[in-house]
């Protein structure tokens, strides 16, 4: 049942040391494309103050978040549901946080467009949403292997990609939210912190 990305390993430490910041003061995340678990139970023991929310499409992940899930035994890690963003509405109408790795480029642009529509309707205003993942910047990517992932991604399906991210801005911005940060990260990803401005 319980499924294991290497990625998740070598990138969870960095992530949760943006997060430990980000969602200070927060009550209840929701994470979108949850996929294994792990990044649910790490960032659910490491901040016990959260209820941390694990979703997903995919019916082998929700299995595997489940194991993962009980083999940890968190009180603040809640059972996996099922959940695609393209499909609304969607989520619990009391989180103040919501979290994706790894999602809008291995998904069509409408799921970031979904991402975006769904979580103005949920989060209050002043709540984060953060992204991690691969980006390009005015078009140009950062490196040679995300030029690479790309061409991959676009290979198994041509509606995937590396998403440049002043589109995602400009997404993130028609759907009330403004950007509050981005900070590289290792492997050539990054971390957009994304801020819900008042509701209109």
């Amino acid at each position: 049942m319980k499924r294991h990305a290497p990625a998740t390993l070598r990138n969870r430490t960095f992530i949760l040391d943006v997060l430990r910041r980000v969602l200070e003061g927060r009550r209840r995340v929701l994470e979108i494309a949850s996929g294994t678990g792990e990044h649910a139970v790490c960032f659910a023991g490491e901040l016990p103050h959260l209820l941390w929310h694990p979703t997903d499409p995919d019916p082998d992940s929700l299995l595997s978040i489940e194991a993962h899930r009980a083999e940890s035994a968190l009180p603040n890690l809640l059972p996996a549901t099922r959940l695609d963003v393209t499909q609304p509405p969607w989520g619990p109408p009391d989180i103040d946080a919501l979290v994706c790795i790894n999602m809008i480029h291995i998904a069509p642009w409408a799921a970031a467009e979904s991402l975006f529509g769904g979580a103005s309707t949920l989060l209050p205003a002043g709540a984060p949403l953060y992204l991690y993942g691969p980006f390009r910047f005015a078009g140009a990517f950062t490196a040679p292997s995300n030029e690479a992932f790309d061409a991959s991604l676009r290979e198994r399906n041509p509606a995937w990609g590396v998403r440049d991210l002043d589109e995602v801005t400009a997404l993130a911005e028609s759907c009330g939210f403004a950007r509050e940060e981005v900070i590289p990260m290792p492997a050539n990803n990054h971390s957009v912190i994304f801020r819900r401005a008042l509701v209109s």
